[in-house]
């Protein structure tokens, strides 16, 4: 299966803001880390503030978080 390139497009809803959580998430996560659970703080706080522009982060920066969260949680990140 082919991997689709990043959308240019970002909308206001969950579904939109995970995407491009994975995608930077992935991006900024190939350095080495000093402690799993260290590394994952730090990681999770630059892909926030990566994304703090994106529509949904913007409108509502808890839910934001929550979905990076739960996403974290369920892809096993």
């Amino acid at each position: 299966m082919q991997q689709q390139p990043p959308s240019d497009r970002s909308f206001n809803n969950a579904d939109s803001f995970g995407q491009a959580f994975d995608e930077a998430w992935q991006r900024l996560s190939s350095g080495p880390a000093p402690t799993p659970a260290d590394h994952a703080k730090a990681l999770l706080e630059a892909v926030l503030d990566q994304l703090k522009e994106h529509p949904f982060a913007e409108a509502d920066p808890a839910m934001a978080r929550q979905v990076a969260e739960f996403r974290i949680r369920l892809l096993g990140l």
